[in-house]
């Protein structure tokens, strides 16, 4: 085989390498899946009923979501899960459960997009909605609408599926109300969510 020969084979060899490695980084226009598993923690004192101390248990349950990128290092991600099943306690005592079903709407930035790295982290912050039912009977807990942060980082294992980590942190604040009272209380809560899954990227 001749030198120029040599030469192209390994010019295009090297071409494709590069092709392959750049197809791991996130770009305009990439649009990406996400499913999982979290944990919530709701922290302490999470509000009142009746002047009474309320406790909102952590709970577990799937995650999954919807993202795409606007440019290399700025997205958009819609992102919710199961609902939550909170179990309740008032002033220490067993008070049933009630299920939270949060949708957040998010802007991620990837401060490594655009680059070749199997490693790609982010930030978001933006908007929670929370949305209560299953409440103990006699009582309906209002929607909730809040700010959210979260960080999290995406691990590549091939040019379209990655390993997932997230923690996100937000705030949740409703009226509790009593049938024919009106309202009787609040929930007052900061859940940080921590969780892992698979995230597909088209």
């Amino acid at each position: 085989m001749s030198k120029m020969k040599l030469i192209s084979a390994a010019t295009i060899t090297a071409g494709f390498a590069l092709a392959s490695s750049a197809a791991l980084a996130y770009n305009a226009g990439d649009v990406f899946v996400r499913g999982g598993v979290a944990q919530t923690d709701t922290g302490s004192d999470n509000g009142n009923i009746a002047g009474s101390s309320l406790s909102v248990d952590e709970a577990r349950g799937y995650t999954y979501g919807l993202g795409y990128l606007f440019t290399d290092k700025v997205g958009v991600e819609l992102n919710s899960s199961e609902e939550f099943e909170h179990d309740l306690s008032v002033a220490g005592a067993d008070a049933g459960s009630i299920d939270r079903l949060p949708v957040n709407l998010l802007v991620n930035y990837y401060p490594m997009g655009g680059l070749d790295s199997r490693v790609q982290p982010y930030v978001g912050v933006g908007l929670n909605y929370t949305h209560f039912s299953s409440e103990p009977s006699g009582f309906n807990v209002d929607e909730s609408y809040g700010a959210i942060g979260q960080v999290g980082v995406d691990l590549a294992v091939t040019d379209n599926v990655m390993l997932n980590g997230f923690a996100s942190y937000a705030d949740v604040n409703s009226d509790i109300n009593a049938n024919g009272v009106g309202k009787v209380g609040e929930v007052d809560m900061e859940p940080v969510t921590i969780g892992g899954g698979v995230t597909y990227r088209f």
